[in-house]
């Protein structure tokens, strides 16, 4: 893959402009999603030229639509429109569509250029950088996707100040992620910040998302298809996505983010049974993560259908081990680990009760 540049800027549609003149495309499309085509889209097209002179193609909004039926509506418009591999789409939006919009791109004509903008804290931390582009079948996260890299990647924290509180929580779950792969400095740091209570457009936030960003972008580059160290990144999310795909089975999904903080502790509490991982680590964790993002309510009645979630991660080697990335320490993972399901639900049940459910 080629390498991706990243930009931090509060100039987005300067910085499109400028990306766009260099590639040089025959033509320019822009993919959002229902949310941002009503919230951020029209200011970029009175903003930047190049979005202003694209052809938009929109897709439904959430999780529920990263789907095979809206991936073939993009495949879709651009064949109706005789896109070609000279033209570049632009994906304005927050995972849903980075990761989607990255898969078309990667796919049609076998391949057209793109470029990201996340405009969710989630989007820009996780989803649009790295080269991870999918989307959801048959309700399993991500299980069908290609690795891919943008062109380029505008991060910015202007269109933040129109996200949810919930929102912003979303995408701080990776932050802290990345803070315990990196070490007690960062992780103390992130325990101590309150997104909740800051402005979404803050120049503070967007310093605190380059360090982030930083993170997961050196990882990448030493492993950019997660053969090796790459796979530190799946901390939190084994567990993080049985959960949220078992949301999404019950119709009433959850923020990915928050599914993540619920796996970071349940994967932590796995890292203390095996690895010898700290306690107090894991109760600071615990109790910022119960503050903050309160629980998913499940029982042992449903660790069988968790177990088999889990079990049909795209991470595992086979059905009979599920594979985990855990941590001896903070800054110290340990890929290509698995666990029994007994350990598995005894996890589940310290979480339950950490977490007063």
């Amino acid at each position: 893959m080629h390498e991706q540049e990243i930009i931090f800027t509060q100039q987005v549609s300067g910085e499109i402009d400028r990306q766009v003149q260099a590639m040089s495309p025959s033509r320019v499309f822009v993919l959002a999603d229902s949310n941002t085509s009503h919230f951020v889209l029209p200011a970029l097209q009175s903003e930047s030229a190049a979005v202003r002179n694209a052809q938009v193609i929109t897709i439904p909004s959430g999780d529920i639509n990263k789907d095979l039926t809206s991936l073939q509506s993009v495949w879709k418009s651009l064949t109706d429109a005789h896109a070609s591999r000279y033209d570049v789409l632009i994906n304005v939006g927050g995972g849903v569509v980075t990761d989607l919009g990255g898969f078309a791109a990667a796919t049609y004509k076998r391949g057209i250029r793109f470029i990201n903008v996340p405009t969710t804290l989630l989007g820009a931390v996780d989803a649009a950088v790295g080269g991870k582009t999918g989307i959801n079948l048959g309700g399993f996260k991500n299980q069908v996707g290609a690795f891919s890299n943008a062109c380029a990647v505008i991060i910015s924290t202007t269109y933040f100040g129109t996200l949810t509180r919930d929102e912003l929580l979303s995408g701080y779950a990776e932050m802290i992620k990345h803070a315990m792969l990196t070490g007690a400095e960062a992780f103390g740091e992130t325990m101590t910040y309150d997104i909740s209570e800051t402005p979404g457009d803050s120049d503070e936030l967007l310093s605190l998302l380059e360090k982030s960003v930083k993170v997961k972008r050196d990882i990448v580059a030493a492993d950019p298809t997660e053969h090796g160290i790459r796979k530190a990144l799946n901390l939190g999310h084994t567990v993080g996505h049985a959960l949220e795909s078992l949301a999404m089975r019950r119709q009433s999904p959850i923020p990915h983010g928050f599914a993540v903080a619920y796996g970071l502790v349940v994967e932590s509490i796995l890292s203390h049974i095996q690895l010898g991982f700290p306690s107090p680590t894991l109760h600071t964790l615990a109790d910022y993560v119960n503050r903050h993002y309160s629980s998913m309510h499940f029982t042992c009645e449903d660790y069988p259908e968790l177990l088999q979630l889990m079990s049909q991660d795209k991470k595992n080697r086979d059905a009979d081990h599920i594979n985990f990335t855990l941590l001896r320490d903070l800054g110290e993972p340990q890929t290509d680990c698995t666990a029994s399901g007994k350990d598995i639900r005894d996890a589940l049940d310290i979480y339950r009760d950490m977490a007063g459910i």
